[in-house]
């Protein structure tokens, strides 16, 4: 399970880059806290499936796009 939690915050820290949008800006548009966002992208938490598909849709992107 750690290993696609890593996976899955490399990806997030990659795609938001590429779109060239902070952490803050993501925080707001998918409306999940600074503080948890963090611990995802540095691959520590697990998240809903809900979870997921907030950050896919404030990323433009399909959710298993996060996960590849």
């Amino acid at each position: 399970m750690e290993k696609i939690s890593k996976k899955l915050g490399i990806n997030i820290k990659k795609i938001r880059a590429k779109k060239k949008m902070s952490q803050g800006n993501l925080c707001r548009k998918s409306n999940i806290d600074r503080g948890y966002m963090s611990a995802i992208e540095n691959g520590e938490n697990n998240i809903t499936i809900g979870t997921l598909a907030k950050i896919a849709e404030a990323l433009e992107v399909s959710p298993d796009k996060l996960l590849k």
